[in-house]
């Protein structure tokens, strides 16, 4: 897709684009108030612009727009509107060892009793076993140091969205 056709889609459209990448009510509103862009450097730097500063219950909101790292099923059930975004980006886990998957559900039910939400982690190019170290790495920090490292990897993760939808 062109930036020429994002500026000329109807808002719905729009709308339904941005919540594939992030599914923050408030971000995706940002975003649709910010057309017209004039490339693809100029929505990727306001993507990130509208994320910050933002209130926790925004980043809540995108962050319970994932499934929970080793869940495949749930992005094919629950995310069903980000499949075609999201596809690949938790595939090494379908290689993953049974132990490494037990571990990993473990880990992300620690993680989410912790901080109250789910880890998140810009998961493409990662193995299974690295999002396990990154998730027991994480997991003894405090809630405002997670937060601020979920908020990042929700960032990375809504770049790469973009970049695939151009």
């Amino acid at each position: 897709m062109s930036i020429s056709e994002l500026n000329t889609m109807s808002s719905e459209t729009a709308r339904t684009l941005f919540q594939q990448c992030c599914t923050s009510e408030e971000w995706v509103a940002r975003m649709l108030c910010s057309i017209p862009y004039s490339d693809a450097a100029e929505l990727k730097s306001t993507a990130d612009k509208h994320w910050e500063n933002m209130s926790e219950a925004d980043y809540l909101q995108a962050f319970d727009g994932h499934p929970k790292i080793g869940n495949v099923s749930s992005l094919k059930e629950k995310y069903a509107n980000t499949k075609a975004l999201a596809s690949g980006e938790q595939s090494s886990v379908n290689q993953a060892s049974s132990e490494i998957i037990e571990r990993l559900a473990l880990g992300n039910k620690a993680y989410e009793e912790k901080f109250g939400f789910i880890f998140i982690v810009c998961a493409s190019g990662k193995s299974a076993m690295e999002m396990l170290s990154l998730l027991e790495k994480r997991l003894p920090n405090d809630r405002p140091t997670e937060l601020a490292n979920a908020r990042e990897e929700q960032r990375k993760i809504f770049q790469i969205r973009i970049e695939k939808i151009l």
